[in-house]
């Protein structure tokens, strides 16, 4: 097939119940409230296959996201360099890292991070997804971009400070103190975009959809969902069926829903509407346009890890049977950042650019001023953001927030030299 096409595919990645989620230190899956989906497309003609797919999952870590990338480019006749992973990051949701499961799983006293036979299992769906879309690939003539604002949903948890300028208290996902939810929303990108993909008929096929907040209204009850974002996404499937919708979240490492979510089942519904609408208005903005480049580049970037606590200062920790259970997983994904530093594995930035529409694929939990900062690069340019690739390094402030303190910069696993070595990236990939 001559010019590009564009093979849509989905698969199941709804975890069975009992299965751990968020790495086991929040009640395991007891009811599924909704399924959840691998989502993602393959992208022929602009040389070796282009592989993009986003999953309903909390995180992927280290070899387990890596292991993603080589079974989907294996499948789509690729190479793992041309294969962005992300999740979407709900938290009743699973949370994999290899390295961290088998520290933890040498104390039977402590719940399994994951399942690696359900996780195979997924593995395996995804590349059977990708191998039956390849022979259907459709034409891809158009493409097109929108945005629109998202009201009330998006605010900065870090916005509760000291006269210093030090975090006092996160506001999180949801907040119920009328005081702190009262304060301002603080830095966020208000703005959902949408790039969409035309056929040589007119019609849309696939949508992708990228904004930047925690994805989650309430959770830590054993309810499996997509939360309100998932839910959205699902509502504009339904709306849809001959498109292909996916939900990237953007960089919110310090951006949650907590200013306008008081955690109770009608928040949530005020959320998946108002999440909603923004689809529905962005896309009304679309205004295809022949698709005549499409350019796929790669930054690799390895930040240095924090000094302390040290690999058996980490080791020590998980082994305390005295210790209570969030102070023994998190140091077993802190030592999975370690072995991954000695290994020599770099984080894996790319960028999708389509006509001068450019899509920037990130790791961890970067705080919302990356993406702020990407966006300025290409001035009067479409710029998306989808975070939460690789997890294995956790949250990524700038450097003028560690000084600021916070739950964030606290189990942030690398040091301020982060932000220059990400910033750099990101402008190269963008210049």
């Amino acid at each position: 097939m001559d010019g590009f096409s564009i093979a849509p595919f989905r698969f199941d990645v709804t975890p069975p119940l009992g299965h751990s989620l968020l790495g086991g230190w929040i009640p395991p899956a007891l009811v599924i409230d909704d399924a959840l989906e691998g989502i993602g497309y393959v992208l022929l003609g602009a040389g070796p296959p282009v592989v993009i797919c986003v999953l309903d999952w909390a995180g992927l870590m280290n070899e387990a996201h890596l292991a993603w990338r080589i079974a989907l480019a294996a499948a789509a006749g690729t190479t793992p360099d041309r294969v962005a992973v992300h999740c979407v990051h709900q938290h009743n949701t699973p949370f994999v890292c290899a390295t961290a499961r088998a520290a933890a799983a040498r104390f039977p006293e402590l719940p399994p991070m994951y399942d690696a036979a359900f996780f195979e299992v997924c593995l395996q769906r995804a590349q059977d997804a990708v191998r039956a879309a390849l022979p259907a690939a459709r034409r891809v003539t158009h493409v097109a971009h929108g945005d629109a604002t998202v009201e009330q949903v998006a605010s900065n948890r870090r916005i509760h400070r000291d006269a210093a300028g030090r975090v006092i208290a996160m506001r999180r996902s949801f907040c119920t103190d009328p005081a702190i939810a009262a304060l301002p929303e603080g830095t966020i990108d208000p703005v959902l975009q949408t790039l969409a993909y035309h056929g040589e008929d007119g019609r849309k096929l696939v949508a992708c959809h990228y904004y930047a907040t925690h994805p989650m209204s309430f959770y830590e009850d054993g309810r499996v969902t997509s939360d309100f974002v998932g839910l959205a996404r699902k509502r504009r499937q339904a709306e849809e069926p001959e498109c292909t919708h996916l939900y990237f979240t953007g960089c919110s490492g310090d951006v949650t829903a907590g200013k306008y979510n008081d955690g109770s089942p009608a928040a949530r519904v005020a959320l998946t509407d108002r999440m909603h609408r923004a689809l529905v208005a962005s896309e009304a903005r679309l205004v295809p346009r022949p698709l005549t480049s499409v350019e796929w580049a790669t930054v690799d970037v390895a930040p240095p890890p924090q000094p302390v606590p040290s690999a058996a200062e980490l080791e020590a920790a998980i082994a305390n049977a005295a210790g209570p259970l969030v102070s023994r997983l998190l140091p077993a994904y802190r030592l999975g950042f370690l072995r991954r530093c000695e290994r020599g594995l770099p984080f894996v930035l790319s960028r999708l650019r389509l006509n001068g529409l450019s899509v920037l694929h990130l790791p961890g939990e970067m705080f919302i001023a990356y993406q702020l900062r990407a966006r300025a690069i290409r001035p009067g340019e479409p710029v998306m953001v989808a975070a939460y690739g690789d997890d294995g390094l956790w949250y990524v402030p700038t450097r003028d927030e560690y000084p600021a303190g916070g739950y964030e910069v606290s189990v942030a696993f690398c040091t301020d030299e982060v932000d220059a070595l990400m910033t750099d990236a990101i402008r190269r990939l963008l210049a």
